[in-house]
């Protein structure tokens, strides 16, 4: 049968462009092929990576495995344990409370928590008995965002991090003598991170979880991000791994930091390093900061509180050898500043299993790399550097 001469012409369009659909998708970047190796190497389980920038998702993938023994593969949705991540949550949740005038953040800590009033500093560590004295100013908020409040990281009360409520640690710290003088070194201190939490609960008279996820998480769309993570969430939460005694492959651990059962009551809020989340939930986060407090065309957070907390606030007080990096208020920092812009310079956080948030102004993206990897075999640590080149390389402002 001879077909008339306009459905041969029809059918040619129809064919040159489905050719071209197919070849316009073939041509977009995917991470997978510069991931994959590290899965089949065994020095990666698996990873779910997201690229955004400040008003769109521009790539979410998932590579390898959330459970090797199981053959499960990574999920975009899948689950992760955030560990220090939680950090500019934290600061986040503080601003809010600025914008909303309720406090400063040269505040001192007394002035909510009265308990530190009287707080000791140890005066000569090097003696043969620990000798104390009165610091000669008090630790404020600032301080305790930025790690100079002479905190230690946990009090010795603490094998874990989520065994205490937040008073009653915040009580124990108030007691702690502090390591050194306020604003003179810089000392990671999740017990700092804490004490801020316990602020927020104070001023706003909310737990600091309800006032959370009223404030950031509702407005955001962070519907995964919690500290306690319900059954329909911990089927997707990801294996944890670590090298094995031959570091040549990986083994299942757990979350040593954290008590099990993950979902129990007997667990505490950390806002140091307790939430679980997605890489969707934390890519919405890194936007709104991205975009200068604003997420969806409703702001979230103040231009100017942003900047704040994304500004360096450490001066030169982190240790030798770190070159530009700094810390703001909860957020790893660069000390090189762009005053034209809301976010002062490149900025985020890691957490302990290997986790990481970015946020850069000078590229227009937020990055997200969601693993669960207590170390890595071979040459695993490679993986996010190759992630983060990928993205610059591919979605990054030429």
């Amino acid at each position: 049968m001879r077909l008339p001469r306009s459905a041969v012409l029809c059918l040619l369009v129809i064919c040159s462009q489905s050719v071209a659909g197919t070849v316009a998708r073939a041509a977009e970047p995917s991470v997978k092929p510069v991931l994959q190796p590290f899965v089949e190497s065994h020095s990666l389980a698996g990873a779910v990576t997201v690229v955004a920038s400040r008003d769109k998702v521009l790539s979410t993938e998932a590579v390898g495995y959330a459970d090797i023994a199981a053959k499960k593969p990574m999920e975009v949705n899948s689950l992760f344990w955030i560990a220090s991540m939680s950090k500019p949550i934290t600061g986040a949740a503080v601003m809010v409370l600025v914008d909303d005038g309720k406090l400063t953040i040269d505040d001192p800590v007394e002035k909510y928590l009265p308990e530190f009033a009287k707080q000791t500093m140890i005066e000569d560590e090097a003696a043969e008995r620990l000798t104390f004295k009165k610091p000669s100013r008090t630790i404020t908020i600032k301080d305790v965002l930025s790690h100079t409040s002479g905190l230690p990281f946990l009090s010795r009360s603490e094998p874990k991090i989520d065994l205490l409520t937040l008073k009653e640690a915040t009580d124990i710290y108030a007691k702690t003598p502090l390591k050194s003088e306020p604003g003179t070194k810089y000392l990671y201190s999740n017990a700092g991170i804490g004490v801020a939490g316990r602020v927020v609960e104070v001023i706003s008279g909310m737990p600091f979880e309800k006032f959370v996820e009223e404030r950031l998480f509702k407005p955001l769309g962070m519907t995964d991000t919690t500290f306690w993570p319900n059954k329909e969430q911990l089927q997707r939460l990801a294996k944890s791994y670590k090298p094995n005694a031959a570091k040549n492959d990986l083994e299942e651990t757990v979350v040593t930091q954290l008590t099990y059962p993950l979902d129990g009551p007997g667990r505490c809020v950390s806002p140091g390093g307790g939430y679980f989340s997605t890489a969707a939930d934390m890519a919405a986060f890194g936007q709104m900061v991205l975009n200068g407090g604003i997420y969806n065309g409703k702001r979230v957070l103040s231009e100017s509180s942003v900047r704040l907390m994304t500004s360096t606030q450490t001066g030169d007080l982190l240790n030798k050898g770190q070159g530009e990096h700094g810390y703001g208020l909860g957020w790893s920092t660069s000390k090189k500043a762009n005053p034209d812009v809301p976010v002062a310079g490149q900025c985020g956080h890691g957490g302990a299993y290997a986790t990481n948030l970015s946020v850069d102004p000078q590229r227009g993206l937020v990055t997200v790399w969601m693993v669960q990897h207590a170390g890595y075999p071979g040459d695993g640590n490679k993986a996010q550097g190759a992630f983060n080149k990928y993205a610059q390389d591919s979605f990054g402002k030429k």
